[in-house]
């Protein structure tokens, strides 16, 4: 179930008799701004829009917690007001995603970096203490690692050094910006330390593809929906458990959990801020221009997003991780010229 917050009462929808971009050519517009996407961007998001409210904007921010993907899927379902304003995404949007907005009519897409992330191994601070390598979360949670069917039972199967207690790991569904970055930060970064495997890369990308990425579905990787607050939930009832999240919900439960660190690294402020730990990652959100000056106050809350995205700035408080000055004020520049995403970089 989708997870939704109303930060002020929804009003009815407006209705116009203006042809505009944003009402699809019904006539209807909206006085709120609709935010939809990732689980791990929520928090900031709801946070900003609970101060951009506060401080009497005349609009009303309506979030929903659908996870990166099914954000993005409608984000890119077209224009109007009936569609998302801002897709809230924890990597960054894909080609075949921002070819389906295109298809869809949305051809206006702003790329936002509002932050930075990391994805935090994480464990109940009643459990036993050890630290892991990507090769080893790698081969803990791979459908087949190095090509073979996963059938490692505990993690000292794994390495006699680590503890001999079953793998039991809680993570992020396929649908999330979180797993998409798992896998591209952790997994396949393990998966690419074997040779023959890494050479498949070049000759048989699908087969490569689904050594690195596929995750083991016998039950020693669970699948929390978009919720990593359950995750936590998860590992104070299970202290042998490992869980996997975004960095700002292990800042938040620190009485209960701790990180894991990722070869030799803990998941701290510093080390993610840095680059050094390995599963740092920016965080973004996607605005669609052709909404902007027909639903209200949007590319004023957009700018309130980022401006908030300072070393001391109330989202930092939140668990955010505060971009380097040039990223963030050529994001604040991004958003008051609204530049267009020309997607050329994108995989």
């Amino acid at each position: 179930m989708f997870k939704k917050v109303a930060i002020v009462a929804i009003s009815a929808l407006a209705l116009t008799a203006c042809q505009d971009q944003a009402s699809g050519g019904q006539g209807g517009t909206r006085g709120e701004i609709r935010i939809v996407g990732s689980s791990t961007v929520f928090p900031f998001a709801k946070a900003a829009a609970e101060q951009f409210s506060a401080n009497g904007a005349n609009a009303s921010p309506i979030l929903e917690s659908t996870g990166t993907g099914g954000g993005m899927k409608l984000f890119c379902a077209g224009v109007g007001a009936d569609t998302p304003d801002i897709a809230n995404a924890s990597r960054r949007i894909k080609a075949t995603e921002l070819e389906m907005c295109l298809t869809n009519g949305v051809t206006d897409v702003v790329e936002v970096k509002i932050g930075i992330d990391g994805i935090a191994v994480a464990q109940s601070n009643d459990g036993p203490s050890f630290s892991l390598t990507p090769t080893q979360i790698y081969a803990a949670i791979a459908e087949r690692p190095f090509g073979k069917k996963n059938e490692t039972k505990n993690w000292s199967d794994i390495d006699s050094s680590l503890p001999d207690i079953a793998i039991s790991v809680y993570g992020p569904p396929s649908t999330s910006g979180t797993r998409d970055a798992l896998t591209e930060l952790i997994m396949e970064v393990g998966c690419k330390t074997d040779p023959a495997t890494k050479a498949l890369k070049d000759t048989d990308g699908d087969e490569y593809d689904a050594i690195c990425h596929d995750v083991r579905a016998d039950g020693a990787y669970v699948d929390t929906g978009e919720n990593d607050n359950l995750i936590v939930q998860k590992l104070k009832a299970n202290p042998n458990s490992v869980g996997i999240f975004g960095y700002s919900f292990l800042e938040e439960n620190l009485d209960t959990v701790r990180g894991i660190s990722v070869s030799g690294v803990a998941p701290t402020y510093d080390a993610i801020a840095s680059g050094e730990y390995p599963g740092a990652r920016p965080l973004y959100i996607y605005v669609k221009k052709q909404h902007v000056g027909v639903i209200p106050a949007l590319q004023d809350y957009v700018t309130q997003f980022v401006e908030a995205g300072t070393r001391d700035g109330y989202l930092v408080d939140a668990g955010l991780i505060a971009s380097p000055d040039d990223v963030r004020n050529a994001m604040i520049e991004t958003v008051k010229d609204m530049t267009v995403l020309d997607g050329s970089e994108l995989k």
